[in-house]
Formats: structure tokens, sequence, C-alpha cells
């Protein structure tokens, strides 16, 4: 029974692992504070390749603008009522997509109506990197190497490492 329990552990920390060496960090608008107005977000997302699992970075002045996630007709109307969930925390804020659709998000307050608004479609996973693509693993979606990908994958086959040794031993 123990060792099942420890097998059950190492599986689950394997799969955390790779599911979280395979998201990444997207800033929205292509830069770390450009949730604003003047920026073309739907030109920007047309450009993007976002995944299940991945991260959206918003950036932003949060004494003037906030995010709220908002479903199509409150994207289209610029409704800030009845909103899915505000996102703001403190104007440098991140939201996990957790399925593939189509995400929306708006400025309340009336900046909406001047543009701050963007669609995102979300696809499926990737599918998991094998390790020797691990090495070098851009995991920012503005086109910057991230050491913070580098670094998480380090960490996490050291975890597995560890745990993997535990349930051995």
């Amino acid at each position: 029974m123990e060792s099942l329990r420890k097998m059950l552990v190492v599986l689950m920390t394997m799969v955390v692992t790779v599911r979280m060496v395979n998201a990444s960090l997207v800033y929205v608008g292509g830069g770390k504070e450009t949730w604003r107005p003047n920026v073309n977000f739907s030109e920007w997302s047309a450009r993007q390749n976002i995944h299940a699992g991945d991260w959206l970075y918003f950036g932003f002045d949060k004494k003037l603008y906030n995010v709220l996630e908002v479903n199509k007709t409150g994207y289209e109307g610029c409704h800030d009522v009845g909103f899915i969930k505000n996102i703001t925390r403190g104007g440098r804020d991140v939201f996990q997509v957790n399925e593939a659709k189509t995400y929306y998000f708006i400025n309340g307050g009336g900046s909406c109506f001047g543009g701050m608004k963007v669609a995102i479609n979300v696809e499926n996973p990737q599918p998991a990197p094998s390790p020797s693509q691990l090495t070098g693993v851009k995991s920012i979606k503005n086109g910057s190497p991230s050491r913070f990908g580098g670094l998480v994958a380090t960490l996490m086959a050291v975890l597995t490492s560890v745990l993997l040794a535990w349930a051995i031993l």
C-alpha cells in the first residue's frame, strides 16, 4: 500500500512538471505595461498562439485601468456590469487560461469604447516537450527568451528526481 501511494505521488508530480514546463507567460499587447489605450489588441491577438495552460500577463496603472473577463456580448458592447471575473489585483496581473475557447477581456469605466478590449483565442495544449527540447525554452511569448522557463524546468526535474529516489528507497 505504501509503495502504491509513493508511485501515485511520483506520477502526479511528473504530470504537474510537464504541465508547468509547457506553460508560457504571454504579455497581453506585447509588453510589460501595454494594457492601455492606443494599442491594437485585435492585431496583437491575431498574431498569437496561446494554449490552454498558458498565463496571460496584464501590466497597467491600477489607478487608471482594470481587467474584467466578460462574455462575448459584454465584449462587443463594452458592458462592464455582470462580468465573469475581475482579475485586477495590483496592475501586474496574471490569468491562467485553462481551456480551449475564446476569452474576452475589457477595461471597465469607458476605456473599452476606445479599444481597451481583447478577444484571445486559446487552443488545446501543446504536446509535452521531449527532454532535448527543454534546453533553451522560450517561455515568454513576446519573442524574448526567459530564464524563468529554464529555472522552472530545472527545479521540477530536481523535484521529480528527489521524489523518484524517495519512492524507490
